[in-house]
C-alpha cells in the first residue's frame, strides 16, 4: 500500500514548489527513491496537464560512471544534458543514498573536473527552469541526524509538508530588511566577521526551490568580507565530512582555511579563482530543524543558524562570483550551540538565535509551527 504522506508531498511539490501549470515539461530526476513515490509524482504531473520525464538514478552506478570519466566523456555528457534541460520548463530532484558516503573515494580532481565541466547544464537548470530539489529519507540519513528510521522519516515528512504559505508571509519584513541592509557584523564563540550586502537584494525561500526550506538569503559585495568565522555544524562535500571548519577573510577572499582535513579543504578552495570568494549569506529559521544531520538541505534551514558560501553567487540576489563550487557552511548560534548575533547597520536583529525587532518575531520557532 503507497504511503499518503506520498501523495500529499508530490502535490506539494507539483501544485506549489514549482507550480506546474497545462502544457508545462517537468524533467524528474529520481536518485535511490522508491517507485512507488516516483509514480505519485508521475500522477500529481498529470492531474495539471502537464508532460513528466523521469531519470532513475542510483548512486553505486553513479560512482561507477564517475571513477572511469575522461574530459572528454565529461562534455560528452554535459552536452546531452544540455540538450534536455533546454527543453524543460520546471525540474524536480529527489536525492536519496543509501550509503552518503558513496562518492568518498572518487578522486577529489577528478570531482572538481566534473563539477566544472557541467556546470552549465546546473546553470541552465537553476537560472531557466521552475525548480525544487529535496532529500529522500533513508536509514542513513536516519543515522547521521542520530535517529531511529521510524522518527526520521516522521520528522521528514513534518518538515516537508508544513505550512509553507504561512513561513513565507512571515519572512517579508526579513527580506524587506535585508534588502536595504548595507552593513552586516557576525558575531559569535570564534566568529568576528563583517561585510557589506549593499545594493544586493534580499530573496525568501519558501518551498519553491528547496524542500524542507526556511531562509532569506542575500549575497556579500564580492570584496567587503573581512575577518573570521568558524562554523559549528559538519559539513559534507564530495563524500568527506568536514569538521570545525574556520574561514578568515580579507578584502573577499578566504586567505586561510583551517578543518579537520586541512589540504582536502583547501583542495576544494582552490578549484578556480570564485571558489575562495563568497556566494551567498542567508539567515535560516526552519522551526521543525533544531540540529544537524550532516545533509545541507536541512542543515542550511536549521531554526537560529545562518550559512556562509564559497563559491558561485546566484543570478538573483548575487555579486556577480562565478565557480564550480558553492558550498554551503552552517553556524548556529542558539544558546546550546554557543550563541552568536546578527547585527544590521550597528542594529542588533538576531540574539542567541531569536529574532530581536518586533516585526521578525513572526520568525521566530514559537511563532511558526
Amino acid at each position: 500500500m503507497t504511503d499518503s504522506r506520498y501523495a500529499k508531498l508530490a502535490k506539494l511539490l507539483v501544485n506549489y514548489s514549482t507550480a506546474l501549470k497545462k502544457g508545462d515539461r517537468i524533467l524528474l530526476d529520481m536518485i535511490d527513491v522508491p517507485d512507488e513515490f516516483t509514480v505519485e509524482l508521475i500522477r500529481a504531473v498529470r492531474a495539471v496537464g502537464a508532460t513528466p520525464s523521469v531519470e532513475l538514478r542510483h548512486t553505486r552506478v553513479t560512482r561507477e560512471l564517475l571513477m572511469g570519466l575522461t574530459a572528454e566523456q565529461i562534455t560528452a555528457v554535459r552536452d546531452l544534458e544540455m540538450i534536455r534541460m533546454k527543453k524543460m520548463h520546471a525540474y524536480i530532484a529527489v536525492r536519496g543514498s543509501h550509503n552518503s558516503t558513496e562518492n568518498a573515494d572518487v578522486p577529489g580532481a577528478l570531482m572538481r573536473k566534473y563539477s566544472k565541466i557541467m556546470r552549465p547544464v546546473q546553470n541552465q537548470r537553476v537560472n531557466k527552469t521552475r525548480w525544487v530539489v529535496l532529500r529522500w529519507p533513508t536509514p542513513s540519513m536516519a543515522q547521521a541526524a542520530a535517529m531511529s528510521t521510524e522518527a526520521f522519516e516522521n520528522l521528514y515528512f513534518n518538515v516537508c509538508t508544513m505550512n509553507y504559505a504561512k513561513m513565507a508571509k512571515a519572512m517579508i519584513p526579513l527580506q524587506k530588511l535585508m534588502a536595504k541592509t548595507d552593513r552586516v557584523h557576525l558575531k559569535g564563540p570564534g566568529t568576528d566577521l563583517t561585510f557589506s550586502i549593499k545594493g544586493i537584494g534580499a530573496k525568501k525561500c519558501e518551498g519553491t526551490r528547496n524542500i524542507p526550506d526556511g531562509e532569506v538569503f542575500s549575497c556579500p559585495t564580492k570584496t567587503s568580507a573581512n575577518g573570521v568565522i568558524q562554523f559549528n555544524t559538519p559539513t559534507l562535500y564530495s563524500g568527506f565530512k568536514f569538521e570545525n571548519v574556520r574561514l578568515e577573510l580579507k578584502n573577499g577572499k578566504v586567505v586561510n582555511a583551517t578543518s579537520n582535513n586541512h589540504q582536502r579543504l583547501n583542495e576544494i578552495l582552490d578549484t578556480d579563482d570564485g571558489a575562495r570568494f563568497i556566494g551567498e549569506f542567508a539567515i535560516g529559521f526552519n522551526p521543525h530543524i533544531l540540529n544537524p544531520m550532516c545533509d545541507i538541505l536541512f542543515d542550511e534551514k536549521i531554526a537560529g543558524s545562518l550559512h556562509f558560501t564559497p563559491g558561485q553567487a546566484y543570478e538573483d540576489c548575487g555579486n556577480g562570483n562565478k565557480s564550480a563550487i558553492h558550498w554551503d557552511m552552517v553556524l548556529i548560534q542558539r544558546p546550546e550551540w554557543g550563541g552568536g548575533e546578527i547585527w544590521f547597520d550597528g542594529k542588533l536583529v538576531r540574539k542567541d538565535g531569536q529574532f530581536v525587532p518586533k516585526e521578525l518575531r513572526g520568525l521566530n520557532p514559537e511563532n511558526l509551527k
